[in-house]
């Protein structure tokens, strides 16, 4: 009598957990993974040892009564986007045999431009699920335990980038896409290694330029490790990026191994990317001002405007004084003003630097419609149109929550990041 093939895989799903069950003493995997999913939030947990069955697709640690384990699918986004290069498997994902749960997966630094392989979750498989979060007053942590060999772009989320912008990359695309973001964790951008936070209110683009721009950075920055390093090296080289979108304080942040904590950039308007949210900024300050004003972009729209919290200053520094004309720094949570006064009345007023981390973020997470466009869950890329490699090394751990984690629970997070063998 043959037996179903449901039967079996649930049955090896068994023989699988009684041999990673036991004391927490006698089974150092199992105590590692309970100290995640024992962290209240959590939504998704990939440790890249648990899978369906032996050799099948790595699923993820959920919550009892959730209806699915979030199988990853192998893909290659530039063959189901432009129709070229070949298809991914998970043969293009080499395994570590350790990690800090026992295994890793590596992503490489592939040389063929139409070979862009990820892992993910497509977004029929997610939509309306506990790991679609979106909407009002909805919060996230992304942490994920990796070595980084290079880049600085996508580690895991929700960020389909869009493949609509005009550039040579997108000139023979087949299927041409709307952006479809999110939230995602990514291994610096701006600045390479650093945690980076990423999210979007529209799926689209920010404060006009072609790019989302709501981003924060973490002031620590991971190094560049060889993927090939040995051994001892790459046991101490794992570290914890993480982001958290509290929506309670609307604060985006970046946590390095466990860390927060400051960075400003000075002179947002130099800056290639960010001068767009500083002239954001700009315009959102002079539309508050009855009439035209010189520099004022009528058309430029009020919902792109950025405008943090300015009504109390932090600490005032006078810079000059002469006559009835004052001129001072004044520090507010996220901006670094110039005021000018005459006779005690502002007359101009000059951003001279923004917080990237944390980064205030006054919006929802984009809802997308119901209509099959929103984008899927990755590991290790993202879609985008300019098909960069994007990061490369080691993934060890990729796991959500649907709040925003304290700086004692990254901490702890981070404390299992020393790698285990393969149970």
């Amino acid at each position: 009598m043959s037996i179903p093939v449901t039967l079996v895989t649930a049955l090896r799903r068994l023989c699988l957990a009684c041999l990673l069950a036991g004391p927490a003493s006698a089974n150092p995997y199992g105590e590692k993974v309970a100290r995640v999913t024992r962290v209240p939030g959590l939504v998704a947990f990939w440790d890249f040892t648990r899978r369906e069955a032996p050799g099948g697709r790595f699923t993820a640690h959920v919550p009892p009564g959730a209806v699915t384990d979030y199988p990853l699918d192998a893909s290659n986004y530039v063959r189901e986007l432009w129709h070229a290069g070949p298809a991914a498997t998970y043969a293009d994902f080499p395994l570590l045999g350790s990690g800090p749960f026992g295994e890793a997966i590596r992503i490489r630094a592939e040389t063929n431009p139409d070979f862009r392989p990820l892992l993910l979750v497509p977004r029929a498989r997610l939509h309306d699920t506990p790991l679609d979060i979106k909407g009002a007053g909805r919060a996230v942590t992304v942490v994920v335990w990796a070595i980084r060999e290079s880049g600085n772009h996508a580690l895991a989320g929700i960020w389909h980038e869009g493949t609509d912008l005009r550039q040579a990359s997108t000139e023979t695309i087949v299927r041409v896409e709307r952006g479809q973001r999110q939230y995602a964790l990514f291994a610096g951008l701006n600045h390479e290694g650093a945690a980076c936070g990423h999210v979007s209110e529209n799926g689209a683009s920010s404060f006009l330029n072609r790019y989302a721009l709501h981003k924060c950075n973490s002031p620590a920055q991971s190094p560049r490790v060889p993927h090939d390093a040995p051994a001892e090296v790459l046991a101490r080289a794992w570290r914890t990026f993480a982001m958290t979108f509290d929506s309670g304080t609307q604060e985006l942040t970046g946590w390095l191994d466990g860390r927060g904590g400051d960075r400003w950039l000075e002179n947002p308007q130099r800056d290639r990317l960010i001068s767009s949210a500083a002239n954001a900024w700009r315009q959102g300050r002079l539309a508050r001002i009855p009439g035209l004003q010189e520099g004022e972009d009528p058309a430029f729209p009020a919902d792109q405007h950025y405008n943090p919290p300015e009504e109390e200053p932090l600490r005032v520094t006078p810079l000059a004084a002469e006559g009835g004309r004052q001129v001072e720094l004044r520090e507010y949570r996220y901006t670094r003003v110039r005021v000018t006064l005459e006779a005690g009345r502002e007359t101009d007023r000059e951003l001279v630097a923004l917080r990237l981390n944390p980064w205030w973020y006054p919006h929802d997470l984009y809802t997308p419609p119901a209509d099959g466009t929103g984008g899927p869950f990755t590991i290790g890329r993202v879609i985008h149109s300019s098909r960069s490699v994007g990061f490369t090394g080691w993934i060890g751990g990729v796991a959500v929550f649907n709040r925003a984690l304290t700086a004692g629970e990254l901490a702890d997070l981070h404390a299992l990041a020393a790698p285990l063998p393969r149970p």
